[in-house]
């Protein structure tokens, strides 16, 4: 069946936000004497939900709750976001789909608000029919706002395609019932995300390709 609607991820399939998210991490890491992470090792390690992520790389929860790291963490990514770019090749393949009359939604693990804000700064808002974040900043799943998703703009999930970054896009694409293009440019390995049996391409400019 035809693809009619993509649902794009954002943090690291659109956004490339990866260096930041690593130099941010690691600001936290050191206030807390716990070891660095080269870019390499966070992307073995990053995982949904982030709090298990935390815990993994030495965050002590019985010595501070989660919601204090996250605080800290999505401070300063707030602040910073606006000085990262899109991936390259990104505004192509959005303008490739807006030719052949392909909807466009969002669905990321970001907070709605300054979602919506990121989106806009980098000038491709008019891109998307839709962009779902979640209501608050954990990052902890986004399967029921994707199941929603596809309630609100009422389309059969065989004619979607899921593109993201993460194992956790592809468990929402699971979910979901919908096809799904693993991109290894973002916050998880290449190898990481095989092991999905997904098919995985190392940018954007192999995803038009399923639309020629």
């Amino acid at each position: 069946m035809k693809i009619s609607t993509v649902i794009w991820d954002w943090n690291g399939t659109l956004l490339d936000d990866l260096r930041l998210s690593v130099r941010i991490i690691n600001q936290l890491l050191e206030k807390r004497s716990l070891p660095a992470l080269s870019t390499d090792r966070y992307r073995e390690v990053f995982t949904f939900p982030v709090k298990d992520y935390y815990r993994k790389i030495g965050f002590d929860f019985e010595k501070e709750p989660f919601e204090v790291p996250a605080r800290e963490y999505i401070d300063i990514y707030n602040r910073d976001v606006p000085d990262c770019g899109l991936q390259n090749g990104a505004t192509d393949v959005l303008q490739m789909l807006q030719s052949k009359n392909v909807r466009q939604l969002i669905l990321s693990a970001m907070e709605q608000k300054p979602l919506v804000e990121n989106v806009k700064q980098n000038n491709i808002f008019p891109f998307f029919e839709m962009i779902r974040g979640l209501d608050n900043h954990y990052a902890a799943s986004k399967i029921e706002n994707g199941k929603q998703l596809i309630k609100d703009v009422a389309v059969s999930p065989k004619q979607v395609l899921l593109i993201g970054d993460t194992i956790h896009d592809f468990e929402v694409a699971e979910a979901i019932g919908c096809h799904c293009l693993l991109v290894a440019n973002g916050h998880q390995s290449h190898e990481r995300l095989a092991e999905t049996g997904c098919e995985v391409i190392d940018s954007l400019s192999h995803v038009p390709t399923r639309f020629s």
